[in-house]
Order: structure tokens, then C-alpha cells, then sequence
């Protein structure tokens, strides 16, 4: 294998590592924020990112609970999404790459992409209707604003995935006869 894409390849790893530090940081951050707000109800109008969701908190807890929940829980999955990138990065052999555990790799974070897409549309379904109801939902829509972006490359994900498992079962059927 060359060196140069034995460097980008080394690259797109820190770069992953980059990535999955910054969601981290951010899904903590959401986090500690939200139990804090449950406790201390004034600081809902100071949450992280300039996140003001006091008059949502005002107006129903339940609201306010289920709307940081699906911030959350997209915030949580994109940093699984990342820790599961940088897990195929690792082991993943470029002189060899069809490998059960790449197959089973690629196949998990199509299904995690696909699920953060999934997820952000109900949540900016549930955004859209809360707004009809006079909830003030314009700082929520950058949580959940690329949700199509994620289900389209969750689709191109997966038939990598499809592409992968088949090659393993090339190369296993290449490996007997030899």
C-alpha cells in the first residue's frame, strides 16, 4: 500500500477522534445541563450553547423534559456514531479489508446513522407542532436540522455494508478453493 494513503488514512482516524471528543464534550455538556435545569429551574434560560428553553420549561416541564431528551439522545448517538468510526478505523486492515468485524462495523453505523435521521425528524415533527401551539422552538431546529442528510447516507451506508459482506463471502469462497 502506498504511504500517502496510509497517511490520509491516519489523518481521517484523528480526524475521527476529533469529532467524537467535540460530540462528547457536547452530549455531556447537554447532559449536566439537563439534570442541573431539573434541579435549579432558573437556569434553563442558560443551558449550553446559548440554549435558552426557560419559557418552554415555564410553560410545561414535560415539554421542556421531552425536547432536551431528543436533543440528548441525537447528541448521545452521534458520539456512538464517532466511537464507532474510530473502533473501524483501528482494526481495520487496508491490505485486507474484508473482514467480518468491518462487515459488522460499517453494518452498525448505518443502522446508527439511520436512527439519528429518524430520530431528528420526529423531533422536528414534534418541534413543528409545538410551534402551532405558540412554543418558541427557533434555537432547537439546529439539532435536527441535516435529519434527511442522515437518512440518505444512512442508505449509502448500508449498501457499503451489503458490498462488504459480500466481498467477505468472495474472499472465504477465494480462501477454500485455493
Amino acid at each position: 500500500m502506498e504511504k500517502q494513503n496510509i497517511f490520509v488514512f491516519k489523518v481521517l482516524t484523528v480526524v475521527a477522534w476529533i469529532i467524537f471528543v467535540a460530540l462528547s464534550i457536547e452530549a455531556g455538556a447537554l447532559l449536566f445541563n439537563f439534570i442541573y435545569s431539573l434541579f435549579k429551574p432558573e437556569v434553563a434560560k442558560y443551558l449550553y450553547n446559548k440554549l435558552d428553553l426557560s419559557e418552554m420549561y415555564n410553560r410545561s416541564k414535560g415539554i421542556f423534559v421531552m425536547m432536551h431528551s431528543l436533543i440528548l439522545v441525537i447528541a448521545i448517538l452521534k458520539s456512538v456514531l464517532f466511537y464507532n468510526v474510530i473502533q473501524l478505523t483501528s482494526k481495520l486492515d487496508l491490505d485486507k479489508p474484508f473482514s467480518s468485524f468491518v462487515s459488522q462495523k460499517i453494518s452498525s453505523i448505518s443502522y446508527i446513522t439511520f436512527v439519528i435521521g429518524f430520530v431528528s425528524i420526529v423531533a422536528r415533527q414534534i418541534a413543528k407542532n409545538l410551534s402551532h401551539k405558540g412554543y418558541d422552538i427557533d434555537m432547537l431546529n439546529a439539532f435536527w436540522v441535516d435529519s434527511q442528510a442522515y437518512i440518505l447516507m444512512a442508505g449509502v451506508i448500508y449498501i457499503i455494508a451489503k458490498i462488504f459482506k459480500r466481498g467477505i463471502e468472495l474472499q472465504t469462497e477465494n480462501d477454500s478453493t485455493i
